[in-house]
């Protein structure tokens, strides 16, 4: 499904993913947008983007949604580079529509994943020979990702990250504007979302939905006066020395 969403008094554009594309990537929450059409026919919803934008006065993109969609899937791959078909200024956009895409080059064997967006923006370049499209070094981003040999398992401290959430809630007004109540309600859209995920078993959603559920409860443990950390420590030294069976796929503490 395409949706034709509405910044108002910024830009009227089109994606698959609402979340992704608007929320995690341009920063706006619902209800600081509104979805003006949704199509599955991609071929209408391109063209009604350009009418769109037209009558509402914003400026019209040069090439046609579904353009830029068909040329996403063709990465140009030579020995050293690896190459889009699109401008560094669209490529975060495109990569975030085309994540698990696979592509080879003479030497390794690439496939798109999240966590490789942020490298890619750092270090794509502008084509010499066409503004419109952009690229990156092949054995550059392979030993970014790829050489388990020089990358093995990284050990996430999440002590680093709740105080980046912290900050990027407050910065985004969640503390001041929200409450507990909103973030219940946000921690049960996310639990559907894992729990759908979960009957897929679509392991990338499976991760994307857990990640968001923790930084629902750091958000919802500071409105609640209390910080994450000591949650999870409280609730670590209840049941550090908890003692029981597993029954039914459960584990059942035993009782006195």
């Amino acid at each position: 499904m395409y949706y034709l969403y509405h910044i108002p008094g910024k830009k009227i554009g089109v994606t698959r993913n609402l979340r992704t594309r608007v929320t995690l990537m341009q920063g706006y929450k619902e209800g600081e947008y509104e979805v003006l059409e949704q199509s599955d026919d991609i071929d209408y919803i391109s063209d009604r983007e350009i009418e769109l934008q037209k009558s509402y006065g914003y400026k019209r993109d040069r090439t046609l949604y579904k353009n830029l969609f068909k040329l996403n899937m063709k990465v140009n791959p030579t020995e050293q580079t690896s190459t889009f078909p699109v401008p560094v200024n669209k490529l975060k956009g495109n990569l975030l529509d085309n994540l698990g895409m696979e592509w080879k080059t003479p030497d390794y064997s690439f496939k798109l994943e999240k966590e490789h967006i942020n490298w890619i923006m750092a270090n794509a370049r502008t084509s010499m020979f066409n503004d419109n499209r952009s690229y990156i070094y092949n054995k550059a981003f392979y030993e970014a990702f790829f050489n388990q040999d020089h990358n093995p398992p990284k050990q996430v401290n999440l002590t680093n990250y709740f105080p980046l959430i912290r900050d990027w809630a407050q910065d985004r007004g969640i503390y001041d504007k929200g409450n507990s109540h909103t973030q219940y309600v946000k921690l049960m859209e996310e639990a559907g979302e894992l729990a759908e995920a979960l009957l897929k078993n679509d392991k990338y959603e499976i991760k994307d939905a857990i990640g968001d559920m923790v930084v629902v409860l750091t958000n919802l443990a500071v409105l609640e006066g209390m910080q994450i950390e000591n949650c999870i420590e409280s609730a670590y030294n209840e049941i550090a020395n908890r003692k029981g069976e597993m029954k039914n796929g459960t584990f059942v503490k035993q009782t006195l």
